[in-house]
């Protein structure tokens, strides 16, 4: 039995996974449509960060709302739910015209978007005990980082041929589709739905489940967890400024004739995906479980390697490669030890609340930085200052996350099942 649950274990870890490993095809193309956008409809890059601004705080608004939905309802029909609007939403935006009807679905979308991720994040906390949550969530934050890879390269393909901006919106979600009917035959929420008895994790956070109200006044009451959710901001912040932005300012006007520049900003992605779970593995034998100090040093990095990019004149590819490759790595890697910190201090019955409350910060912040991004560029007219403000952010990031204090984390064997 133990053997089967284990196999178990790792199938739900890799379905959620799979399903994820599509989502941001749905989200994370719109950084490679925004400039034809902006040339069709005439509008500024600021009125182009306003659409993700407003993407972003949907985004935000939901993870709020179904964080807690998730610690209540199927955790896989919210995630079913999200994807299945979020593809609607894509193709509307494929036939739009106008500047308020792709604000308003893109707004929409990020809302669908939300419904995911706190929703994974609480079926991995029911198969996975606090021993070997760190390794799982790590696998669970690669998956989201290689998503970016994937969209990165349909983008990418459908650039170099030409295509129309709208098929970004229309082709890449097929593979969304595809993963939500996998998931939908294969996940199982929590264990006991597939048959297992379960004991409940004895830690000092384990109680009765807390009525909507309370469940939020014992998160947003935990200082140390409030204090790595403003953190996390500002991580979010610069993770979405090379993102949204790294695209437009590697197209430049004349991309075609730096179409090889144009490719190897799908090392960034490459790098976040890696960056996710080596930084799971990191925490746990580097920092012995440490995560803001692990979170910490990651970000400074991360400050070091964005001046670089700034200062230093890049006429080789392959240091051009190596330093998109390495802030990747450095700025999304450390997003790994931001999830677990969320079992680590609220407990278990809290993980799907706790997941929520802190990535409505995340993309909060990385809401207000968008349309700065694209001021920025506005009014300075030079795309490469965007490397100098992602390096002021991971330094705030690491400052602010330096605060947190972390008890030791309760360490539980697995139990034999019968």
């Amino acid at each position: 039995m133990e053997k089967k649950f284990r196999r178990d274990q790792w199938k739900m870890l890799f379905v959620t996974m799979f399903c994820y490993l599509f989502f941001y095809t749905g989200r994370h193309n719109f950084g490679w449509a925004a400039r034809g956008i902006s040339k069709e409809l005439d509008i500024s890059f600021q009125q182009v960060g306003w659409i993700s601004f407003a993407m972003l705080m949907g985004y935000a608004i939901g993870q709020l709302i179904n964080g807690n939905l998730a610690d209540r309802l199927s955790p896989k029909l919210m995630i079913i739910t999200g994807g299945s609007f979020s593809i609607l939403c894509n193709l509307s935006i494929s036939f739009a015209n106008s500047y308020t009807a792709i604000l308003v679905l893109w707004t929409l979308n990020g809302y669908f978007q939300s419904m995911a991720w706190g929703s994974g994040g609480k079926m991995i906390s029911n198969w996975w005990s606090s021993a070997e949550r760190g390794k799982a969530f790590g696998f669970y934050t690669m998956a989201a980082g290689s998503s970016s890879v994937l969209t990165f390269f349909m983008a990418l393909v459908l650039v170099q041929q030409e295509q129309s901006w709208r098929t970004l919106f229309r082709y890449p979600i097929l593979f969304l589709a595809a993963a939500l009917l996998v998931f939908l035959l294969v996940a199982y929420s929590d264990p006991r739905r597939k048959g297992y008895i379960v004991p409940e994790e004895r830690d000092s956070h384990s109680t009765q489940k807390e009525n909507w109200k309370k469940s939020y006044q014992k998160v947003f009451q935990n200082r140390n967890f409030m204090i790595a959710s403003f953190a996390i901001g500002f991580q979010s912040m610069a993770r979405y400024g090379l993102i949204f932005w790294v695209p437009i300012h590697f197209l430049g006007n004349n991309y075609k004739a730096s179409s090889g520049n144009m490719w190897l900003t799908l090392l960034i992605p490459v790098g976040m995906a890696l960056g996710a779970v080596s930084f799971g593995y990191i925490s746990d034998l580097i920092f012995d479980k440490n995560r803001s100090k692990s979170i910490a040093t990651g970000m400074l990095i991360s400050t070091v390697i964005a001046l670089l990019i700034y200062f230093v004149p890049m006429h080789s590819h392959l240091f051009i490669g190596a330093l998109m490759f390495s802030s990747g790595f450095f700025v999304y890697g450390p997003q790994a030890n931001f999830w677990t910190l969320c079992p680590d201090l609220l407990g278990t019955k809290l993980v799907g609340t706790g997941i929520g409350i802190m990535n409505m910060f995340a993309y909060v912040f990385a809401a207000i930085g968008e349309p700065i991004f694209g001021k920025l560029i506005d009014y300075t007219g030079n795309t490469a200052n965007i490397f100098l403000f992602v390096a002021l952010i991971c330094a705030i990031c690491a400052t602010i996350i330096s605060f947190v204090k972390t008890n030791d984390p309760i360490i539980h064997q697995p139990k034999s099942m019968s």
